[in-house]
């Protein structure tokens, strides 16, 4: 039950005091918790209106202060509009995780970590070349004055230098294949 009375005693330092209710009864305890974020502090003999409650501590005390002239905002709409930022935080970070899975995805597929399950036949996706009839790309190798199997890394590169680069001395029986002793056995 809502009751009025005026704020007698008020400590804004440690933002308590008590109200002297209209009947003239005890004084109540009243914590600044207790009245409305409107960014007003609580002023000497301001009348108010108030409900009571009992504390932690067994005694009555003053919850619930409204001031003149101010509307009461039920509780229930006060909980449904106070998650509402969590809820839009939620939804956005949702949003980031998602877009995270699909780039993820996407730059596994292209960089050939995951390929594309076979396609039935007669399909138009069957006209699509597999990974072994593409061209692969050409071998980071270069022509760069090596011309000797001591001068070579691997087999590969050993090939490349036979192959593509004039002045190489890594075939000495001439049947194609470099390096036969170090590389290539």
């Amino acid at each position: 039950m809502r009751t009025h009375g005026t704020l007698s005693k008020w400590n804004d330092d440690r933002g308590f005091g008590f109200i002297t209710p209209a009947g003239g009864s005890d004084e109540l305890f009243v914590h600044v918790s207790a009245f409305p974020k409107d960014g007003q502090r609580p002023r000497l003999n301001e009348v108010i209106s108030f409900e009571i409650e009992a504390g932690s501590d067994g005694k009555s005390r003053a919850v619930r202060v409204m001031r003149p002239g101010a509307r009461a905002t039920p509780r229930q709409s006060q909980r449904l509009h106070s998650p509402a930022p969590a809820r839009g935080l939620g939804r956005a970070l949702l949003g980031l995780l998602a877009v995270g899975a699909l780039g993820t995805y996407g730059y596994s597929f292209l960089s050939g970590q995951i390929t594309p399950a076979p396609a039935d036949s007669g399909s138009r996706a069957a006209s699509i070349p597999d990974r072994a009839t593409m061209v692969a790309p050409a071998p980071a190798f270069s022509c760069d004055g090596r011309t000797h199997c001591s001068q070579m890394n691997s087999c590969a590169e050993a090939t490349y230098f036979l192959q593509h680069c004039p002045g190489t001395q890594m075939d000495g029986n001439g049947d194609g294949e470099p390096c036969e002793q170090q590389w290539c056995n």
